[in-house]
């Protein structure tokens, strides 16, 4: 018996948020890993802007299985691809798109495909460490920047690409974004 976070990407415009929601799951140590021991799970489209309310039930199949950096033991992150009903691409479902490209003829090309993480914190409405009741600077100082007069909050960036790297995830940076 585990826990296992299955995680999706919404429907939200212009950028797509992360969602997530935990199922207690009976899998044993040797396939704990592996997506298709992982049962795919309902869940309600017109609460996370990808159906409308009369016809909202959509899938969630599991495509990744990394051990789970924060909760640790036995507990699993499942990432997962949203479906239809009848068993098709969500057309938020952009990691299908991705793979019908590389079918058609792109992957001869060879592409490369890489994540980055990519941060700008906030508190209330001010990025972290504008002081309230100035205007904010210029971009310029601060992206990629260095130093503790530009960037703040780097213990947040370092724990997120740890926890990615000890999960297993591949990312290959972080920066500070404006």
């Amino acid at each position: 018996m585990r826990t296992a976070e299955y995680i999706w990407l919404d429907g939200e415009q212009p950028t797509q948020q992360v969602r997530s929601k935990s199922r207690i799951v009976f899998i044993d140590d040797d396939v704990s890993l592996e997506p298709d021991a992982y049962p795919s799970w309902g869940f309600d489209g017109s609460s996370t802007y990808q159906a409308s309310g009369g016809d909202s039930d959509l899938i969630l199949q599991p495509v990744r299985v990394v051990a789970d950096p924060i909760r640790g033991g036995d507990a699993r992150l499942v990432l997962c691809e949203v479906l239809r009903p009848d068993g098709s691409p969500h057309a938020t479902n952009s990691r299908a798109a991705l793979r019908a490209t590389l079918a058609d003829g792109a992957a001869a090309e060879e592409p490369w495909v890489g994540f980055e993480q990519e941060y700008t914190l906030f508190v209330g409405d001010r990025p972290l460490g504008f002081p309230e009741g100035r205007e904010q600077r210029p971009q310029g100082p601060f992206y990629c920047g260095v130093g503790s007069d530009r960037i703040y909050g780097r213990e947040f960036v370092e724990a997120h690409t740890e926890a990615c790297l000890n999960a297993g995830l591949m990312i290959y940076g972080i920066n500070a974004e404006v």
